[in-house]
């Protein structure tokens, strides 16, 4: 067996480089590494290149009010890089956008997003499903990992990495490391028909969150945007500006001849 200092890493390099990679490896302590084991250089897992992310983003419709809560904690591996990052952002008068992943993806997807809505002004559901196929379908923006939620005064979205442009049920969406705990406290509170208006509840489940998850601190800010129609999460609240699969597919409806074009008999 070659000693342990003529061992190099599937990098190429020298194992004397590659020392942080290999104290990573939890095994036996022969003095080889384990077979097929793949050495990191440099960043020993939890380095510079490592992307920043962890948050927790939440919005909650109720009334006639939509309020978008997002905590300000920036976590680099296991260090917290910045505690007060603003993590949402007003496009228009009327559509606010929080995001959750790498910094440098979000800000790239809330670019294209405010291009979308120039594009297609007053057609939220539009604009999404279009950054969702720019995003899957273009070779640049395939690998970005980021999660959006997006909201104007008549519908909340969330658009995801794989395609996805998805309306809650009930008006709520949480995304990021705490958006579970964050969604489940808000439902909970709205199902209790707790007499607090939309960004209330909002604050409360994301203190919930911040509490129990640890990629998220109690740094908030919000935005909220008041809507002339009050949200009913019974009803269709879907605009209709995109057919469905089922009516696009679905023949014209048969309507009778008129009299006279119908071929006349002929008398016998």
């Amino acid at each position: 067996m070659k000693p342990l200092t003529s061992f190099t890493s599937l990098a190429g390099r020298p194992l004397s480089q590659c020392v942080r990679g290999y104290s990573h490896w939890r095994g036996p302590s022969y003095g080889y590494p384990p077979q097929g084991y793949q050495f990191h250089a440099g960043s020993g897992g939890h380095g510079p290149l490592e992307p920043r992310h962890a948050t927790t983003i939440l919005c909650v419709r109720k009334g006639n009010q939509v309020a978008m809560v997002g905590d300000g904690q920036v976590t680099q591996g296991n260090t917290i890089i910045k505690p007060n990052a603003r993590k949402l952002r007003k496009l228009q008068s009327n559509v606010i956008a929080g995001f959750a992943g790498a910094t440098a993806d979000c800000l790239t997807l809330v670019d294209r997003l405010e291009g979308k809505l120039e594009e297609y002004p007053g057609q939220l559901l539009r604009a999404c499903v279009e950054l969702a196929k720019a995003w899957r379908l273009d070779r640049y923006l395939r690998n970005l990992e980021a999660v959006m939620i997006v909201a104007d005064e008549k519908l909340s979205l969330e658009v995801t990495g794989n395609g996805d442009v998805l309306e809650s049920h009930d008006g709520i969406l949480g995304v990021g490391s705490g958006g579970n705990y964050a969604l489940a406290a808000a439902r909970a509170l709205i199902d209790a028909k707790v007499d607090l208006p939309a960004k209330d509840i909002a604050l409360k489940a994301m203190h919930i969150a911040a509490d129990m998850d640890i990629g998220t601190n109690h740094n908030f800010i919000v935005e909220s945007i008041d809507s002339a129609q009050p949200f009913d999460p019974n009803a269709d609240n879907s605009p209709a500006s995109l057919p469905s699969t089922a009516e696009s597919r679905a023949s014209p409806p048969l309507t009778p001849p008129d009299e006279d074009d119908e071929p006349k008999k002929k008398s016998e």
